[in-house]
């Protein structure tokens, strides 16, 4: 039996790759490592807690005695970090945390990953670490590192950390770069879950800007998928890009959401621009799925439409999450766009 070490197992993605894990391997022990801050959620993992492959450790990934202590008492062959602060617009009000979080915290990762002989370990990254497509053109695993946004600059950082490990010490590692995650158990500040809880109250859909930014949508179960394969066959010391080739305007986005249901247009609201909104991203995905025979399962079509289903059968989760500082948020990011 392997234990894992899945950092960030309490939010969006990292919920859904635990579940992954724990459904589709028999080898596997997930020990999965949460801060629980706001995205991150026991509830989205009830039913696997009383498993005796899942093992919850509460904890900050900078809180570098806590990491020592897992590490030592578990010894996992492999490290999989999701944990990490991953909201745009929050960045922008309050970088510090950032900093904190996703540099100082993926470095004490890696410190402790190399002195506890961790076999690889996987570094979960964005393509907003590439900054800003033109009309034109995806970005590619060479694509220059020009990122725009405090979020985006902490995650670029990390990720040269990272690759300084593999390249000065010999440390395998490995990074992914992805594209806009949806799905089941997103936390509802991000786009689709944000604009599906409004829907289902009726509430006005801010849309930033002209609403035009553009962006590659990826299904989160494909996302995870990729994830274990780069883990178990990708090369040391590379990089993948991983995106869903489904690329779509925000404000046809959240057209399609109103289509599905059956909610009129007259609910968008326009809103300020964020500063320094990233005009389009676009993913190149043809080195994983050369290289790994990694391929997408759904249709963007198909994965919306299991996405909306899953938020309509699960109201219960989405009223616990938007309840109490989820809307002081709220409230404080549009009130006054």
């Amino acid at each position: 039996m392997k234990n894992i070490l899945v950092t960030g197992g309490a939010g969006f993605i990292g919920v859904n790759f635990v579940r992954m894990l724990l459904n589709e391997t028999d080898d596997i022990n997930v020990i999965n490592y949460d801060a629980l801050t706001y995205a991150g959620n026991l509830a989205s993992l009830d039913d696997c807690l009383n498993n005796e492959r899942h093992i919850f450790i509460h904890g900050d990934i900078c809180d570098i005695n806590k990491v020592e202590d897992t590490f030592e008492r578990y010894s996992p062959e492999g490290v999989i970090n999701f944990a990490a602060e991953s909201h745009v617009d929050r960045s922008i009000t309050d970088p510090d945390i950032f900093l904190k979080t996703n540099i100082m915290g993926t470095l004490s990762l890696l410190r402790a990953s190399r002195k506890f002989n961790v076999k690889r370990f996987l570094q979960v990254s964005t393509d907003e670490v590439y900054g800003s497509l033109g009309l034109t053109g995806k970005f590619t695993e060479a694509t220059n590192i020009l990122p725009n946004s405090p979020y985006s600059a902490s995650k670029a950082s990390a990720d040269h950390f990272v690759r300084a490990f593999n390249h000065t010490y010999d440390f395998d590692t490995v990074i992914t770069r992805c594209s806009n995650n949806y799905g089941p158990y997103q936390f509802p500040e991000k786009m689709i879950p944000l604009c599906i809880n409004n829907i289902l109250k009726n509430k006005n859909l801010p849309v930033y800007g002209d609403g035009m930014q553009i962006r590659d949508w990826l299904f989160v179960k494909d996302h995870c998928t990729a994830i274990w394969e780069v883990f178990n066959k990708g090369k040391s010391g590379e990089v993948y890009n991983i995106g869903g080739s489904n690329e779509k305007a925000n404000l046809e986005l959240v057209k399609i959401l109103l289509k599905i249901l059956n909610k009129p247009e007259s609910l968008i609201t326009f809103v300020k621009d964020r500063p320094g909104h990233d005009r389009r991203y676009a993913i190149d995905n043809s080195k994983i799925m050369s290289d790994l025979n990694w391929k997408l399962s759904v249709t963007f079509e198909q994965g919306i439409e299991l996405t909306v289903k899953w938020y309509l059968d699960n109201k219960k989760w989405l009223e616990n999450v938007t309840s109490g500082a989820y809307q002081n948020y709220y409230s404080n990011m549009y009130s006054n766009r």
